[in-house]
């Protein structure tokens, strides 16, 4: 196994405080580590690496790792369930795995040393949010295989929060809670968080009474203007946690408080590219690509140029020399294709959020009628008092947006509150009824 792990670490302290050549000399010295680890340690990035005609002591500075080749979930599920661990499996502290919708899931590990440094990422992260030692943490991700609930868990406990577990679902014993335990924090899904809003007003509490200031949102892509939306039925700071359970789990970037303008992404854990999705070479910053990532700090798993399929631009250091990337636009493999027109859900999110007598509440069908793909909204009428003209007004608006802005045609079912289903969780935003 692969020994001298780079030790120089960024503290809660200093990492606000880095300087460009600190952070490089860092990332190149734990860039070096890992594609060396990987090699010696995992069959697969052996052979990758050898048949790319490539090797570690190739990797002479930042750039050289573009010579390297990428990694795939189809890596990962290839190599189901272990294949991917560096280290013999005494040493593997936890297991993670994603919900495996689509073929065998992906499994992770980590290390009792990942596990502090996983922990690190999401206290730093929740300090960036505006948390602080002492805040209560209402985590409503869900527990368990999962890396929500445990990350946010073990990162608030790491800054010196109270954690309240509470998991995902029961949503009137989640505004219990709120209600009476008081926090400070809620770190959940932001269409979820919504869901709790609904429940407030049900009960018949004013959601922007509650003690809650800083809401911490990630799992999902999620627009300006739903941010608004939660900000002003809530009143507080909504700001984006991002993160993947192959790099990490929740915390690899962390939008700060203060400035609101997208993920800043912990540079010294976690080394991003982007590029061109279909070409796969690297863009220039400040161009938008597909979001790639090698872990620093990872020894149970590490993985090298993992394509993450999300779209995003990386830009400058805002709060902090490290770089930001802004808000995900949408993933290039659930991108749909409707009549030749690529369409992002996040696309059409955005329009509704702009019509006043629509609700946040929206999913999206795909059918086939013959040979053509049909596209159908259904979204929700933000009161039931909104009247059939007013209903009819903004289903007429919204399609005539989407066909203008995004170029595809719509139809548009108008739902009552609650018809159209709600989240325990992670969005079902996409339901494609088309013939297998």
């Amino acid at each position: 196994m692969t020994t001298g792990f780079p030790s120089e670490t960024l503290t809660l302290d200093n990492f606000t405080k880095v300087s460009k050549d600190e952070l490089q000399a860092l990332q190149l010295k734990r860039l070096q580590w890992t594609v060396q680890h990987a090699y010696q340690n995992v069959p697969m990035y052996r052979s990758k690496f050898d048949a790319a005609g490539v090797h570690p002591d190739d990797l002479k500075e930042l750039s050289d790792i573009q010579k390297f080749p990428y990694t795939t979930k189809h890596d990962l599920r290839d190599n189901y369930p272990f294949g991917m661990f560096a280290v013999p499996m005494e040493q593997v502290a936890r297991i993670h795995a994603s919900s495996g919708t689509t073929g065998k899931p992906t499994v992770v590990g980590y290390t009792k040393g990942d596990l502090e440094r996983w922990a690190e990422a999401v206290a730093r992260s929740i300090m960036a949010a505006g948390g602080k030692p002492g805040d209560k943490v209402h985590v409503a991700y869900g527990y368990g295989l999962f890396t929500g609930g445990l990350g946010a868990h073990y990162g608030a406990e790491r800054l010196g929060c109270t954690v309240i577990p509470m998991s995902g679902g029961q949503t009137e014993k989640q505004v219990q809670l709120i209600q009476d335990f008081k926090p400070d924090i809620i770190m959940v899904t932001p269409s979820y968080c919504l869901n709790i809003a609904d429940e407030f007003e049900r009960q018949g509490f004013d959601p922007r009474a509650c003690s809650l200031r800083i809401g911490i949102f990630g799992a999902e892509p999620w627009t300006p203007a739903m941010r608004l939306e939660i900000e002003q039925r809530l009143g507080l700071d909504a700001v984006d946690i991002y993160g993947l359970s192959e790099v990490m789990g929740p915390g690899v970037a962390q939008e700060f408080v203060q400035t609101k303008d997208g993920p800043t992404i912990w540079e010294d854990m976690f080394y991003p590219e982007t590029v061109h999705p279909e070409t796969l070479q690297t863009v220039a910053e400040g161009e938008e690509g597909e979001l790639v990532f090698t872990s620093l700090v990872k020894e149970a798993m590490p993985v090298i140029r993992y394509r993450t399929r999300d779209l995003t631009t990386l830009l400058p250091g805002s709060a902090c020399t490290m770089r930001r990337m802004a808000k995900i636009t949408g993933r290039s493999d659930d991108m749909m294709i409707i009549r030749g027109v690529n369409v992002f859900p996040t696309q059409i999110e955005e329009i509704i959020l702009k019509i006043a007598a629509l609700s946040p509440h929206y999913q999206i069908e795909i059918s086939r009628d013959g040979n053509l793909d049909n596209l159908t909204v259904n979204v929700e009428a933000r009161h039931n008092q909104v009247t059939e003209a007013d209903r009819g007004a903004a289903a007429k608006e919204l399609q005539h947006r989407i066909k203008v802005l995004i170029g595809v045609s719509t139809k548009i079912n108008i739902k009552n509150e609650g018809e159209v289903a709600r989240s325990q969780g992670k969005a079902q935003r996409v339901v494609d009824k088309r013939p297998k």
